[in-house]
């Protein structure tokens, strides 16, 4: 899961996400995350999204055997 799993920030703010690996003892806890539009918001290895622009963009959070995916919907607005 990725908390939180909705989040509207302004431009220019930051917003951490939080990936949850179940179950809690899985040998590889690490995921990688994506935006789906970077023109709106990016994120960076560690989950921290950045806005960039009004819009919409789903963070996704991915397992890394690829296995599991979770999302995050982040909503951007004018300041």
């Amino acid at each position: 899961t990725v908390t939180p799993a909705t989040a509207s920030i302004a431009v220019g703010s930051t917003q951490q996400l939080n990936a949850t690996v179940a179950p809690s003892n899985a040998t590889n806890q690490a995921v990688t995350y994506t935006s789906s539009d970077e023109a709106v918001a990016t994120v960076n290895a560690s989950g921290l999204v950045t806005a960039i622009a009004a819009g919409s963009a789903t963070i996704t959070a991915t397992t890394a055997d690829g296995s599991f995916t979770a999302t995050s919907v982040i909503t951007v607005t004018e300041p």
